[in-house]
């Protein structure tokens, strides 16, 4: 099984915590609450793929193009490079309309013209596509959900990497349940205060096709100038 690094391993211990990169063909799901450090954890997946030469698309529904690019600069990933030579291609999602947010994630070409697809806010793209959002609360959103998955079937047989960030506040249990069953990596992530400090961690809830041992639990932070760094580990 081929894995894609998620590199910078001169610079941080990220790619080092997850067992040496994302197994080919897994669909990652990346769950916390607001805050949690979801949105900066797919940038670094994200950089770190570019920096390895994979091609990424970003999906996002908070940042224009713009303000992503600042975001990553404040943070030392210095994308530019990245965009004008195309191995990294980024996307404001706007949610305010009556547009499909779920079909183009699922379709050749596109945002999978690439080797690996994060959509960051996930479960706001869910919960404000047109057909995907009024099922919410009508005990179907798990059938729903299913069927999205189905069509995502193609990509990711193809040996591509899915990366989706959810919040689960945005999604009912019944919706989470088959997203979080067919992720093959599972990182559900946590904030709390300790003192003047936050601190974030990520749970591994399952790493499946690991290509060496993945740490159970994942603590870091982020720092301005430095992005993620890793502060702690438990190896499996």
């Amino acid at each position: 099984m081929n894995h894609l690094s998620i590199g910078l391993e001169s610079r941080d211990r990220v790619n080092h915590a997850v067992g040496g990169g994302f197994p080919e063909g897994s669909l990652v799901l990346v769950e916390g609450g607001t805050g949690a450090g979801k949105s900066v954890l797919a940038s670094r997946f994200a950089y770190g793929l570019a920096e390895e030469g994979t091609r990424v698309t970003v999906v996002a529904t908070d940042a224009t193009a713009r303000e992503y690019v600042d975001q990553m600069h404040s943070l030392s990933y210095d994308v530019v490079e990245h965009l004008l030579a195309e191995r990294l291609r980024y996307y404001h999602a706007p949610v305010d309309g009556d547009r499909p947010l779920l079909a183009p994630l699922t379709e050749t070409g596109g945002v999978w013209t690439g080797d690996a697809l994060v959509a960051d806010g996930f479960g706001r793209l869910c919960r404000n596509d047109p057909r995907f959002g009024p099922v919410l609360g009508s005990g179907d959103e798990d059938r729903a959900m299913q069927r999205f998955l189905g069509r995502l079937d193609r990509p990711l047989a193809a040996g591509k990497v899915a990366v989706v960030t959810v919040d689960p506040a945005t999604l009912t249990e019944r919706a989470l349940r088959p997203l979080r069953g067919a992720a093959d990596v599972y990182l559900e992530l946590h904030s709390e205060a300790v003192g003047q400090e936050i601190r974030k961690k990520a749970l591994v809830r399952r790493f499946a096709g690991m290509k060496q041992p993945v740490d159970d639990t994942i603590g870091f932070s982020v720092q301005q100038g430095r992005g993620i760094v890793i502060e702690s580990r438990t190896i499996a």
